[in-house]
């Protein structure tokens, strides 16, 4: 599937691939109109229909495009030495926003499918996929923690409970902040700043002094 696609030049393939990647997103599957995909593209819907033979066969694409994405531009450059569970938080969300930056609607696209993609119906191996890349972040971020940097007033199992809840609400409230925003022209510093200072309180609350 994708091949007569993929023989496109990369920058068509790209602004049909972000188009399509918008549409699904944003009206889910059933709703998602190729009209509007080829608008936004702008090409002709017979030459959506040559390159993909159905709106499945599209979707189907761009889940492998963005579960391979995922893997090239997150998973395979995390470090995996870290130990210090916070530590580990810090270096992965700024790798996780890095790749978003630069493709923000494969990552949007992917959290829509998580909780959706019983309805569509797809294929075995892409289920099994994208299985595997959930688990393989919960596993790069919990294991090999440290214990003991915990305070020991409360349990191991809830402080990183606790921590992954702050963590996770906050890199959500700041992908909403940044969402519509021209990605090219956002200073990131402040936001670094503000998101390192985060972290550091989260160490004085949970940890061992």
């Amino acid at each position: 599937m994708g091949d007569k696609f993929n023989s496109l030049d990369r920058n068509k393939q790209e602004k049909i691939i972000v188009a399509a990647l918008k549409e699904f997103t944003t009206n889910g599957y059933e709703l998602a109109s190729t009209n509007q995909i080829v608008e936004e593209a702008e090409i002709s819907k017979g030459s959506l229909f040559y390159y993909f033979k159905t709106k499945k066969d599209l979707y189907k694409y761009l889940v492998e495009y963005s579960i391979d994405y995922v893997k090239k531009e997150f998973l395979n450059k995390l470090d995996l030495s870290e130990t210090d569970l916070i530590e580990k938080y810090r270096k992965m969300s700024k790798q996780k926003l890095k790749a978003y930056t630069k493709k923000p609607y494969v990552f949007d696209f992917l959290g829509t499918l998580y909780l959706n993609w019983e309805e569509i119906e797809l294929p075995e191996d892409l289920i099994e996929n994208l299985v595997e890349i959930r688990q393989r972040v919960l596993t790069k971020i919990f294991d090999n923690i440290d214990n003991s940097l915990f305070r020991d007033d409360i349990s191991s199992d809830q402080v990183i409970k606790l921590i992954r809840w702050s963590i996770e609400g906050y890199q959500n409230e700041l992908i909403s902040e940044i969402q519509g925003k021209n990605l090219s022209e956002v200073i990131f510093e402040p936001y670094w700043d503000e998101f390192d200072d985060f972290l550091d309180t989260l160490k004085k609350i949970y940890y061992r002094e």
